[in-house]
């Protein structure tokens, strides 16, 4: 995550970190306020229709916004076009990890997937979100592809 990352309180008092970081891709396909307003819009969205508890526990974890992986991701073995990663400690490790855990979404991978279809984007950021999110409760990839969530 780049150092000028803002986080900003929204209504549902879930942080997001909506990064306003120059450089990382000069060829901006998309309009990157309208992505990061229409993903959290889905995500807000998202959040809401979860069972009770499982809210409960979705809302106090962090989702970060950005373009795509920076390179110090891709030199850690991330791909460059990849939608979402999960980093920290998952749910049931939460009070062993020095940093806290959290979600970044890469929203110009997740719109160069949806061709620049607004609705597809949407579904593709609810999908990476919740993917992301079965991660944090302990799920592995076997366990998020019988769920769809692949």
């Amino acid at each position: 995550m780049c150092d000028k990352a803002k986080r900003v309180l929204f209504k549902s008092e879930r942080k997001f970190a909506l990064a306003r970081c120059g450089g990382q891709n000069q060829n901006v396909k998309n309009d990157w306020n309208k992505s990061q307003q229409l993903a959290l819009a889905e995500i807000e969205d998202t959040l809401a229709n979860l069972p009770k508890p499982l809210r409960e526990q979705a809302q106090k974890l962090p989702v970060t916004f950005e373009r795509v992986p920076n390179a110090e991701l891709q030199a850690d073995g991330i791909a460059s076009d990849i939608l979402g990663l999960f980093v920290g400690a998952e749910f049931a490790d939460e009070g062993f990890s020095v940093l806290p855990s959290q979600i970044i979404l890469f929203l110009e991978n997740l719109w160069d997937v949806a061709e620049g279809d607004e609705e597809v984007f949407c579904e593709e950021v609810r999908i990476t979100f919740l993917h992301e999110l079965g991660h944090f409760f302990g799920l592995d990839e076997d366990d998020l592809t019988e769920r769809g969530l692949d």
